[in-house]
């Protein structure tokens, strides 16, 4: 029988048993010449590519139902909740990122498509994490009587995708917040650039 996921314990993580990140001391001059100290977290797995992750916005066409995006919902055991956020993961050693945008919007959702845009190198924390990644927008374009493709999950990845018009995006957001989900800002701020310039401008 399925259970909930929860954190059972948080403690302090030594740098020699830390696969994933390391935990950086930072020494630099500010604009007055003085010398300060900054503290960050790093990657341990960045590739060839310099780029460590990719998140992929989706568009998906259908000849009778309006043009959707898909959203993954998956447990963060960071926050404690199950998080709202665009398909993504990180770019493997040999690959580029418009290769690993592809590659995992097929893992994660089981739909295949075309990239159509990818952004520059991009930071999401630079005032915590040295992290980068590039956002990736890849089309999709269904035919009438198409099947929902399987999802090509790794063992121990528990990913739920869910397909949402773009026009009411902005609104399933604050649903899912309200709900106790947390929703990652990237999308949020997407699908809020949507949302605002459909409503504002």
């Amino acid at each position: 029988m399925p259970q909930s996921p929860k954190v059972t314990a948080v403690d302090s993580l030594p740098a020699n048993e830390a696969k994933w990140i390391e935990f950086q001391k930072i020494t630099w001059s500010d604009q007055t010449g003085k010398s300060r100290i900054w503290e960050a977290a790093s990657r341990k797995t960045r590739g060839k590519s310099g780029v460590d992750a990719v998140a992929i916005s989706t568009i998906i066409r259908h000849p009778s139902r309006p043009p959707s995006t898909i959203v993954i919902l998956q447990y963060r055991p960071p926050v404690g909740a199950i998080c709202v956020e665009f398909p993504a993961g990180l770019v493997d050693e040999s690959e580029t990122p418009s290769d690993a945008s592809v590659r995992e919007l097929h893992e994660e959702t089981g739909y295949k498509g075309k990239l159509s845009y990818i952004s520059p190198t991009i930071v999401s924390d630079p005032g915590m994490s040295t992290a980068n990644m590039q956002l990736a927008t890849v089309e999709v374009n269904l035919k009438e009587g198409d099947k929902e493709p399987e999802q090509a999950l790794d063992d121990g990845e528990f990913i739920e995708r869910v397909v949402v018009p773009l026009d009411s995006l902005f609104e399933r957001l604050e649903a899912y917040s309200k709900e106790g989900k947390m929703v990652d800002a990237r999308l949020f701020h997407w699908a809020a650039g949507l949302h605002f310039a459909r409503t504002m401008l």
